[in-house]
């Protein structure tokens, strides 16, 4: 008998080294792929490294700077478990490359009147695909500002967060409290995405705006939770293209357009939606505000899927702004058109559920109604519209009584 070997075993031998191989083959591509993910990631920059502690502004400014000039889409890091103090700090592109900031730390402004002049606590300028994420903090200590301001004491106080000229921007999951004055600005952005950003502050801290943004377009605002003092989120002349959704907002005094047409300027705001928002507590809901005298327009609004609890207003446009209360009659104003409010459900806490109060002179026109139930929490009261030089249109069931001109 020969000895050669069996057919079937050197079948097997030539499979295992087959697999052996492919092993070693994906072996070598997995690690060729983490490294190169590694290398797309970038290096990361921690403010500690560079000396951050007590007075964080220099340690910022440096790790910014080493940011800034890296070309691997760095991060910058604001580690957990330290809290930084900083004092009008302005961080300038335009970088070499898309850079994060993963704030996991705090920040905490000065408990001190720490200006006398216009300011903010933490500026992006000209930064182009800029992230800004984490589970950190940015603290104002605004109260000491808020009683100052009320005694007439200090006529500015600074802003908590800006960014001016930030294109692809991305602000995520961080938390914004007890800012001076308004929490978060947003000025001559395109293309941004707030989501999941808490904002904390009394409602009665004074103008203490969630989210104001002005000349920006392309600005998507989701899941976000803001109570402040004023507006929880404000919408400027020069802005087009916002969608807010899914947020909630209370207390404060509700998403608004305006004002707009101060000291007779022109101004234009245009496609903007407000869906699947909740509020609670809050002065209005959706509110479209304008001065008298003012020029320009404002158009293309759609408020749908909307919940009020115990909100004052919750449908209101004004061309009658005036918060001195002392304002002279006058001709003009940001004519206001096609605004659609649909599905609009709750609690007012006024009788007057819905104002539309508008010019003589350019009167509001294109306002649309459909499936809007609203009623009032005192439950001997019924609610009530007021409607003045406006021109609409009613679909479906809608309480209160609403009725246009022409009608």
């Amino acid at each position: 008998m020969s000895n050669l070997p069996d057919g079937s075993s050197t079948q097997q031998r030539v499979g295992a080294e087959r697999i052996v191989v492919v092993f070693f083959v994906l072996l070598m591509l997995a690690l060729s792929a983490a490294q190169s993910a590694a290398g797309q990631q970038g290096k990361s920059y921690n403010v500690v490294d560079f000396h951050a502690a007590g007075d964080g502004n220099t340690a910022f400014a440096a790790t910014w700077n080493a940011t800034c000039s890296d070309s691997s889409s760095p991060t910058m890091l604001i580690p957990g478990g330290r809290t930084f103090l900083l004092s009008e700090i302005r961080l300038r592109g335009p970088c070499s490359s898309p850079i994060t900031v993963q704030l996991d730390g705090g920040i905490v402004a000065p408990n001190a009147i720490w200006t006398t002049t216009a300011a903010n606590l933490l500026t992006f300028y000209s930064v182009g695909n800029l992230t800004v994420e984490g589970s950190g903090q940015i603290d104002g200590n605004g109260a000491i500002w808020w009683a100052c301001f009320k005694q007439k004491k200090c006529s500015v106080r600074p802003i908590l967060l800006s960014f001016s000229s930030c294109n692809n921007l991305l602000v995520r999951n961080i938390h914004l409290k007890d800012s001076p004055d308004k929490h978060m600005t947003l000025h001559r952005c395109s293309q941004v995405n707030v989501y999941n950003v808490s904002v904390t502050a009394p409602g009665d801290s004074p103008n203490t705006d969630g989210i104001s943004m002005s000349i920006s377009d392309h600005v998507y605002i989701s899941s976000c939770s803001i109570q402040s003092g004023d507006d929880c989120v404000s919408i400027l002349s020069g802005t087009t293209d916002v969608n807010i959704t899914d947020n909630t907002c209370g207390p404060g005094h509700g998403i608004s357009v305006g004002s707009l047409g101060c000291d007779g300027s022109t101004s234009l705001v245009e496609r903007i939606t407000v869906s699947n928002c909740s509020f609670s507590r809050t002065m209005t809901g959706v509110r479209i505000k304008s001065w008298q005298g003012g020029k320009g327009s404002a158009n293309g609004f759609l408020f749908e899927n909307l919940k009020m609890n115990e909100v004052q207003h919750p449908i209101d446009i004004d061309q009658f702004y005036c918060p001195p209360g002392n304002c002279q009659p006058q001709d003009g104003a940001v004519a206001i058109s096609d605004a659609r409010f649909i599905n609009i459900q709750g609690i007012s806490s006024d009788p007057e559920a819905i104002k539309i109060m508008c010019s003589k002179s350019v009167q509001c026109r294109g306002i649309y109604l459909d499936n809007v139930n609203l009623s009032c929490s005192r439950h001997t009261a019924q609610t009530r519209a007021t409607i003045l030089n406006a021109y609409g249109t009613i679909a479906g069931m809608v309480k209160p009584e609403v009725r246009f001109l022409g009608t």
